[in-house]
């Protein structure tokens, strides 16, 4: 594999206007999403920016920027919009789509997001990590993957990704984490593809990737790194980001 990691950000988001320019220690929250995919060393690193105000941030920290179409519908349509212009020779086969908004990412869960694809029946990797309790299977913003890993497997397919508390019964279940290890070839089928019906229910993109027959693997990390969507939530990164903290 040669992988490449893309950030795509841009600065739309409503409950935290101008998020991945949110000062946190001094620095904008893209740079350290930026600098945590950097310390992961699987790859080149580049940041999709639907803004220029992001683009000058990431380059001024040394960082490379794409400038790509605002009116993109999607982190992975920005992604993929920003590989084409990285990558025209497609000398990378992988695409790891961060999203800008994990300054906490402990680096390697980069690298276990590849562990999937040294089957070569999958398509895209993905992360998950135990639920904690059932108050976390029942919030609809904790989203489940149905997937099972055998003794001595650290990979298991997805099934289904839903905002319900899935599967069923007694026994583990998963918190999805947003983190995908893209086959290009797989990259560039789903963002031809239509919005599903079931991605439209839930509200879920990678649920297309599901209906239109893509294998998506996961696999497990002990805990997650949480996204910044809120106020609270921002509050909480520059707890867990403060100088005389040891990183999360």
């Amino acid at each position: 594999m040669n992988p490449i990691v893309i950030i795509p950000a841009r600065l739309a988001a409503t409950r935290l206007p101008n998020k991945p320019l949110a000062d946190i220690h001094g620095r904008p929250m893209i740079v350290h999403v930026l600098q945590r995919a950097l310390a992961a060393n699987i790859g080149p690193v580049a940041v999709a920016c639907g803004d220029v105000e992001i683009a000058e941030a990431v380059r001024a920290a040394g960082g490379i920027a794409v400038l790509t179409d605002p009116a993109l519908p999607s982190g992975s349509d920005r992604a993929h919009a920003a590989l084409a212009a990285l990558d025209p020779d497609a000398r990378h086969d992988v695409v790891v789509n961060l999203q800008g908004d994990f300054p906490t990412l402990p680096p390697d869960q980069l690298q276990t997001v590849l562990l999937p694809l040294a089957d070569p029946t999958v398509d895209i990797g993905t992360l998950v990590t135990p639920i904690a309790n059932a108050a976390e299977a029942a919030t609809p913003s904790v989203v489940k993957a149905a997937c099972a890993f055998l003794p001595g497997h650290d990979t298991a397919p997805a099934l289904y990704f839903s905002r319900a508390p899935i599967p069923w019964g007694d026994g583990p279940r998963w918190h999805h984490i947003g983190i995908y290890a893209w086959r290009r070839a797989a990259l560039d089928r789903f963002v031809a593809l239509p919005p599903s019906p079931l991605e439209r229910r839930e509200s879920l993109e990678q649920l297309r990737a599901l209906e239109a027959g893509m294998r998506i693997g996961c696999a497990r990390v002990s805990h997650a790194a949480f996204g910044v969507d809120t106020p609270n939530d921002l509050a909480r990164a520059r707890a867990a980001l403060a100088p005389d903290r040891t990183p999360a």
